[in-house]
């Protein structure tokens, strides 16, 4: 069952916030909170852990953002999952984070589900540890969260919605399939200029165990690790 609707007046303030990966002042360089550098440098440590297979779907997923860039100059980059709810907003938020660490421009990012639910507090306390700082804005079912990963650059805002719904582009996007469901149940995106699979373990299969905030750690690690690499190839 979805939640109830977004107002949409609050849809529209989002928008105007959504998926910005180069902000602040003009000609200042946001700065990255140190916990979250600290993160991002242990993560980039970690690039030869990447299975060579793993590195090769990868690699698609940079040849469509360079691709992207070379026709039109940006890339928009919508990362889909069943609910989104856990991954796809992980690498959202990583993926934006990743563009701006190689100073990647013209990168946009969102999230989107085949349903909407909310941004579940699991992954977001994940996020949390992992340094970025993250707000809770409203309070209903599917509340609006503010992703910071600097104090001078603009906030990602995330919160669960369908993967056409505002403020998500609606066609020239790359769509990121980030769980194996959305993937078999949606081989063709609307209005998708590239399609690309990168799945993930849903880390709600700890829910409610003793291994619940490792496995969320171990899931977000991995996200991070991962869309650092795709950046890494464009730098």
């Amino acid at each position: 069952m979805r939640s109830p609707l977004i107002p949409v007046t609050l849809v529209l303030l989002a928008g105007l916030m959504y998926s910005v990966t180069q902000a602040g002042a003009p000609d200042e360089k946001p700065t990255m909170y140190d916990k979250l550098l600290t993160t991002v440098n242990a993560r980039v440590g970690e690039f030869g852990d990447i299975p060579t297979q793993r590195r090769i779907e990868l690699q698609s997923l940079a040849d469509a953002i360079n691709a992207s860039q070379k026709a039109s100059a940006s890339a928009s980059l919508v990362f889909i999952c069943t609910h989104n709810s856990r991954r796809s907003h992980m690498a959202q938020i990583w993926a934006a984070v990743a563009a701006h660490h190689y100073g990647i421009e013209n990168i946009h990012t969102y999230s989107g589900g085949t349903e909407s639910t909310a941004f579940n507090p699991r992954a977001v306390a994940a996020m949390q540890r992992a340094g970025f700082r993250i707000e809770k804005t409203t309070d209903d079912a599917n509340p609006i969260y503010h992703v910071r990963y600097s104090d001078n650059a603009r906030p990602l805002t995330c919160f669960s919605k369908v993967y056409d719904g505002a403020p998500n582009p609606k066609e020239g996007f790359i769509a990121v399939m980030t769980c194996d469901h959305a993937n078999e149940a949606c081989p063709l995106v609307k209005g998708a200029s590239k399609r690309v699979a990168i799945t993930y373990e849903d880390p709600k299969v700890a829910d409610g165990t003793p291994a619940e905030a490792a496995k969320y750690d171990e899931r977000c690690r991995q996200i991070g690790r991962e869309m650092l690499y795709v950046f890494s190839l464009l730098k």
